[in-house]
């Protein structure tokens, strides 16, 4: 076992081995080769190269090398081509901040029986009449001409006028879900510094109670693009499924859209289950699951997550004006959510799911180790 390893249980290697084709004898080689390989890719800034941070890339794509660096790419270009989206990218940005308090995403402290963690995100709780209505600059000059960029100012004509024109475009509320996209983001990048987690892996579950049709035709082709790219092709986190939950008929239609741009590998691992419960029961067990799915642990504290980020005087009444967590408290993130966890906490913040929502049928037979977060 080399330092790269440690506090790694037994166990974890062992599964970082046969799953992951991780090999201690030749780690510092399957890093160094990645490492050689950013000298063919001048056009992007590769921000960080230490060992540790190359490690995670290697298991996310099965310590393949090719695949490793080609993931390290996206992560940085990704990033490149939407540096607004990084801009102040911590947990007290208001934008983010909100997004925390309203669940995104939620975090179970217990993992899954194959120790993946697990994230929830309550979809309803997407409250888009809370965002300040704004009009990008990049949706403006995609719409009509790129000179605009050298007349868009605050104030002037050219904004103004956009603004009486189209005052109801999506990107208006784009804003909004690229806050909760931004709050996801962050939520990994401080989970992956987890070495059981890069290779354990994560679970999300996306409940669509209450989700109106209204909400759902916010989700424009542009914004789905961006969270498909920044999850699915630049992020070096194992996802060993994605799990949708009382979805109504328009995220059925919406899913479908969506599938030609999913990886093959991604499709298999999306689960539609309706208000079945047994399905779900099936792939995560009932004692990893607050009561809102059906399981043994008590509704969620939509608070959980945000407390754990933004520290100890954090309150989802008020205005948090707390210094957002460092690289040290990161590493002690984890244990802090255990510690965290009170079922004091439930007052706005609370799922808007009760329990026993879902239709529940009788089971059948069957180096530098400073966290990247910003580009600023």
């Amino acid at each position: 076992m080399t330092h790269l390893q440690t506090g790694l249980s037994p166990e974890t290697i062992e599964k970082a081995r046969l799953e992951l084709n991780e090999n201690p004898d030749v780690l510092h080689q399957d890093i160094q080769q990645v490492r050689d390989m950013i000298i063919t890719r001048p056009d992007i800034g590769f921000l960080r190269t230490d060992d540790a941070f190359i490690l995670r890339f290697l298991r996310a794509r099965k310590f393949h090398q090719t695949d490793a660096f080609r993931l390290l790419a996206q992560y940085f270009q990704y990033r490149q081509l939407n540096l607004d989206m990084f801009k102040n990218f911590k947990a007290d940005d208001p934008g983010i901040k909100r997004a925390l308090i309203d669940g995104f995403p939620g975090v179970l402290e217990k993992r899954d029986h194959y120790g993946r963690k697990i994230l929830l995100l309550f979809a309803a709780n997407w409250d888009q009449s809370r965002f300040e209505p704004r009009i990008s600059q990049s949706y403006c000059t995609d719409l009509f001409h790129p000179f605009i960029l050298d007349l868009w100012l605050p104030g002037n004509n050219i904004y103004i006028l956009t603004h009486m024109l189209l005052p109801n475009l999506p990107a208006t509320l784009g804003n909004s879900f690229t806050d909760i996209l931004r709050a996801i983001l962050l939520s990994l990048e401080v989970l992956i510094e987890d070495q059981e987690l890069q290779i354990n892996g994560f679970i999300l579950i996306i409940d669509w109670s209450n989700f109106s049709f209204k909400q759902a035709s916010k989700l424009t082709p542009s914004i789905l693009k961006l969270a498909i790219e920044g999850l699915q092709d630049s992020f070096p986190a194992r996802f060993g499924g994605v799990h949708f939950v009382n979805q109504p008929w328009y995220i059925h239609a919406l899913y479908t859209l969506i599938k030609p741009f999913l990886k093959d590998k991604t499709r298999k691992r999306i689960f539609l289950h309706g208000n079945n419960l047994n399905s779900l029961h099936q792939l995560i067990h009932p004692e990893c699951l607050p009561s809102e799915f059906g399981g043994t642990l008590p509704p969620y504290d939509m608070g959980t997550w945000a407390r754990t980020l933004l520290g100890p005087d954090y309150s989802d009444e008020n205005e948090y004006t707390h210094t957002s967590y460092n690289a040290m408290h990161v590493k002690h993130s984890s244990s802090n959510l255990e510690r965290g966890c009170s079922p004091k906490h439930m007052t706005r913040s609370q799922s808007v799911v009760e329990p026993g929502t879902l239709k529940h049928e009788e089971l059948g037979e069957s180096e530098n180790t400073q966290l990247l977060l910003a580009l600023d």
